[in-house]
């Protein structure tokens, strides 16, 4: 599987394609679902993404048992589960999520240390803080992170000293089963976020958010037995607009979360992009591409992963873009990549100049991780000639069914080994 290419050709898309449930939701799902012993029904599931497999993987491991069928999951379990994630395969930053599921709900943890892209300084020492405040015991086991508490956590008032989307998260799963009332201050309140509030409330949680103050938890003693409809991805969403005007084409996008992208299509109708609403369906029609100048930020804003995209849509601009990323600097390694494509690309300290080219090429690169990859992918759909991605894996990462939905649209790709 991680000696995958995709071989791609020029292309125009035409037809309709519908937005999966987005993958930074559904792992969140999958980790809080280590707080219930009730059953648990997702639909609008993206179940062929590769880090949800490994994910249900992970769960089936410490004794979860998950049922697949379409666009749905049922999760249950019969007795206690394991604590201990003993894994070898590839791991995901999400282990940090099921760390504090599990000392929430059973007094330990131990699993091992995160995964996922490596963009730069990601460390965890903030979902460390996050447990301790709370009275956890947490320590580095070699390659593993333990987490050990003498009975039910207790609530406390937790201080983020940055907006972290992973350790609001932390906090709000570990807060759920602790006892008394936790706030947590600075948190991330982005979309994400907010599902995982809607699905823990519809199972008994009491979680309040004030806005990017504070959110406010209730502990109680258990969960009970939830249906949720995991959100659209936003991520998804926002590939296929600006994918639709790179190559020139007129798609139907279903299933299209207008309210979480208004920013980001603030920034591409100024560029350019053609962007009509019908209910849920966006049509986008046949558009330009002006140079950009764009800051990544908290949410509502332009958040790390959307920049790749930006820089992808920046390619065929005819002029010169300026990207700034303020949450991770310096992720722009996939620059390099663009380079062979005849895109001309230079970073001037936290700075990421994207000079739009008359003539991309296809040329042999790398996918240095998932954002990155679809970013390549998007350029061998303009380019002339054949472009060849090497681990084709990392964008299978959160793109569900990425493969099937591009053929469908009428995009020449295929997956060779």
């Amino acid at each position: 599987m991680y000696n995958k290419k995709f071989v791609v050709r020029k292309s125009k898309l035409t037809g309709s394609v519908k937005v999966s449930g987005a993958k930074n939701s559904v792992l969140r799902l999958l980790a809080a679902s280590v707080l219930f012993d009730k059953d648990i029904e997702l639909s609008n599931y993206p179940s062929n993404l590769l880090d949800v497999k490994i994910h249900e993987d992970m769960l089936r491991y410490l004794g979860k048992e998950i049922n697949v069928e379409d666009e749905k999951a049922t999760i249950s379990q019969s007795g206690k589960l394991k604590t201990n994630l003993e894994w070898h395969d590839r791991s995901i930053r999400n282990t940090l999520l099921i760390l504090g599921a599990s000392v929430a709900k059973y007094g330990y943890g131990r699993v091992p240390l995160p995964g996922g892209c490596k963009l730069g300084e990601r460390k965890f020492d903030i979902h460390i803080d996050v447990l301790e405040s709370l009275g956890a015991k947490v320590f580095e086991d070699g390659d593993y992170l333990v987490a050990e508490s003498n009975g039910r956590l207790i609530g406390n008032d937790i201080k983020l000293r940055m907006r972290s989307t992973g350790a609001t998260e932390n906090a709000i799963l570990a807060s759920c089963l602790a006892k008394g009332v936790t706030n947590i201050y600075n948190p991330h309140i982005r979309p994400e976020i907010i599902d995982l509030i809607k699905f823990l409330n519809n199972s008994g949680a009491k979680i309040k958010a004030y806005g990017q103050e504070r959110i406010e938890i209730h502990g109680v003693e258990s969960l009970s037995q939830v249906r949720h409809t995991v959100m659209a991805d936003n991520m998804e969403a926002l590939t296929w607009v600006i994918l639709a005007t790179m190559t020139k084409s007129e798609i139907k996008i279903e299933n299209f979360p207008f309210k979480d992208l208004e920013v980001p299509l603030i920034h591409l109708r100024e560029s350019g992009v053609k962007l009509y609403r019908s209910e849920d369906k966006a049509i986008v029609a046949f558009g330009d591409c002006y140079p950009v100048e764009i800051s990544t930020g908290p949410y509502p804003g332009i958040n790390s992963d959307m920049q790749p995209l930006f820089a992808a849509f920046s390619a065929c601009c005819n002029g010169t873009s300026h990207i700034i990323d303020l949450r991770f600097p310096g992720r722009y390694a996939y620059g390099e990549e663009m380079s062979k494509m005849n895109i001309s690309t230079s970073v001037v300290g936290d700075l990421f100049v994207v000079e739009g080219s008359k003539s991309i090429l296809g040329s042999e690169v790398k996918a240095l991780d998932l954002r990155a990859g679809i970013a390549l992918l998007m350029l061998g759909l303009v380019a002339e000639g054949e472009t060849i991605i090497h681990d084709s894996w990392q964008i299978k990462r959160g793109y569900n069914n990425i493969l099937d939905k591009l053929v469908r649209l009428g995009c020449c790709v295929k997956e060779i080994d």
